[in-house]
């Protein structure tokens, strides 16, 4: 499939249009950025990392009941996905106590919880991503009962899912991000990507961690980390 122009260009992926106007291509770049773009770098190897990292997990997850944009990888960057309306809402599981949940509540990293927790952010970088509640996303009609009910069921089974294979890899699935799109039909399909850049991922072992948390707080050694979890999904998927 060939890509056509560009349609839009994001923090982490350029996304272009092509023949089928149902399907899209998304390129994954090494740019890297924290805190809603004030800290930005590059993450030498990261797209290809990402790219299909996310590729193999949605083919996971599909093969578990979650309906994704999936279509197929084309090579290392790029990947045809269906063309989807992405709902407004960033998605967020949190297993164990960390990031802006530990600074938030004044807790320490590393509480596992009980159950897993769920929080939703209106994504929108003028606002930077404010936490809501689903009565708010409901009055700003950024999603209906139904969708937000189906992204809640979704995003708990991705997490069941995910959990458990990041355990076969030795590597302690912490919290993670999650965005959801709908088919022209109205379908809700999972979208974006999964990855180091979503994911918290710490090793069972060590606690050492293997994601963006490296780069967020300068703690070196991010390629080697986005590398060895990578490395890990491979021996094991």
């Amino acid at each position: 499939m060939e890509k056509l122009e560009q349609l839009y260009e994001g923090k982490a992926k350029k996304v272009f249009r092509t023949s089928d106007p149902e399907k899209l291509i998304v390129s994954y770049k090494d740019d890297a950025t924290a805190f809603n773009g004030l800290k930005k770098g590059t993450i030498a190897g990261k797209g290809v990392i990402n790219n299909k990292m996310s590729n193999l997990l949605m083919q996971m997850l599909e093969k578990a009941g979650v309906p994704t944009h999936f279509v197929e990888e084309l090579n290392d960057r790029e990947t045809v996905v269906k063309r989807v309306s992405i709902v407004p809402l960033e998605v967020i599981i949190r297993n164990i106590s960390a990031g802006s949940f530990a600074k938030r509540y004044g807790v320490k990293e590393g509480i596992v919880f009980d159950s897993p927790t769920i929080e939703f952010s209106y994504k929108n970088d003028e606002l930077g991503d404010p936490l809501i509640n689903a009565y708010h996303a409901l009055a700003l009609k950024l999603a209906t009962e139904e969708e937000i009910e189906t992204i809640k069921r979704y995003a708990f089974k991705v997490n069941e899912e995910l959990k458990r294979f990041w355990l076969s890899c030795g590597v302690t699935l912490v919290d993670f991000k999650l965005e959801f799109g709908r088919l022209s039909d109205g379908t809700i399909v999972l979208a974006d990507e999964i990855s180091p850049d979503t994911c918290r991922l710490w090793d069972v072992k060590t606690g050492e961690k293997l994601d963006k948390d490296r780069f967020r707080r300068d703690l070196g050694g991010v390629e080697d980390a986005y590398k060895e979890v990578m490395n890990r999904l491979m021996n094991n998927i």
